[in-house]
């Protein structure tokens, strides 16, 4: 997937100068996205949606991959301004950075949305929308779970997201602000596992040489819950039983996992963001007004919900 996506990038970024304005020409809009990369299957999920979706609407997609690097999405950002397009759309990689080449887009006045991630800037003009969760809230669902289902002294180790990325920024945040309530239950560690299962399972398996008595797993993601698990194994522990597993996402691996009892806990993060986004592109290229702030809705799995829905899940 990561190949063929990076072969994207490659062609988007030396096919400038192919004409721009589309949209004022024969009415059809072209939209250059910039996506974080292929590192989890919800990624791979989003991907698929954006994808399919701008195929459906009419929307021509120039598509690049930025293989979770920041100078890579500036590069292919720089490239959608020099062709030109009618609206750029991307989820960015970290929080900051944005303001140069943002600025940029707003000077050839091609409107920008953001999607599943938001940026941290003073600027709130230099992107017309936001598309995606509250991640914040998914953090604070995790956490109420775990109060609710938790008794006495509870040691939490933590799988962060990306550094620098909002998701790993605010689940941690929404996660800490619903356990001060409950002093018995403390994070004894946390670490990036860059949203990807290869890293859950590494920092799992230092974890597990370096804390003792670790009650339960939070992680940012199902990828890195999902290589936690494999770590707990290998370590001659049952996960769902020995060491409960919370994880944000909901895609089929987690949810399966979730519905065989070796997560314990899903909160739902939908990456089928595509429909939406052309909507809104379509939205933005006619000049109407659109809301700064569009949030998806989501839920929350337990085991039983998880079998429920595993049959007809798209993702």
């Amino acid at each position: 997937m990561t190949t063929a996506l990076t072969a994207v990038l490659l062609t988007a970024l030396t096919a400038c100068g192919s004409g721009g304005g589309n949209a004022a020409d024969d009415g059809k809009i072209t939209m250059g996205f910039a996506q974080v990369g292929a590192e989890s299957g919800w990624r791979t999920a989003n991907t698929k949606s954006v994808q399919e979706s701008a195929k459906s609407a009419g929307i021509e997609l120039k598509f690049s991959d930025a293989q979770q690097k920041q100078e890579n999405q500036i590069k292919a950002i720089r490239s959608y301004i020099q062709q030109k397009v009618d609206v750029i759309a991307f989820s960015p990689v970290v929080e900051t950075g944005w303001d140069t080449v943002l600025l940029e887009a707003k000077r050839a006045k091609i409107p920008v949305i953001l999607t599943d991630r938001a940026i941290d800037s003073d600027d709130t003009s230099l992107y017309e929308t936001f598309l995606g969760s509250d991640f914040i809230d998914e953090g604070k669902k995790a956490a109420q779970w775990l109060v609710e289902n938790s008794s006495g002294p509870t040691n939490v180790v933590e799988l962060q997201g990306t550094t620098g990325a909002a998701p790993a920024i605010d689940r941690k945040e929404g996660f800490e602000d619903v356990i001060r309530s409950k002093p018995d239950i403390r994070i004894v560690a946390s670490q990036t596992g860059d949203f990807t299962r290869s890293g859950g399972k590494q920092v799992m398996e230092a974890f597990l040489k370096s804390q003792p008595d670790i009650d339960v797993v939070y992680a940012h993601n199902d990828d890195m819950g999902l290589g936690a698990i494999e770590a707990i194994k290998a370590a001659g522990k049952k996960p769902g039983v020995d060491i409960k597993i919370i994880t944000v996402d909901a895609v089929k691996d987690g949810m399966t996992a979730l519905a065989g009892g070796e997560i314990n806990f899903i909160v739902e993060c939908n990456p089928l963001l595509g429909p939406q986004l052309m909507d809104l592109a379509k939205k933005v290229v006619d000049g109407e007004e659109v809301p700064e702030r569009v949030v998806t809705e989501e839920t929350t799995f337990t085991q039983d919900q998880a079998k429920t829905a595993l049959p007809d899940r798209k993702y």
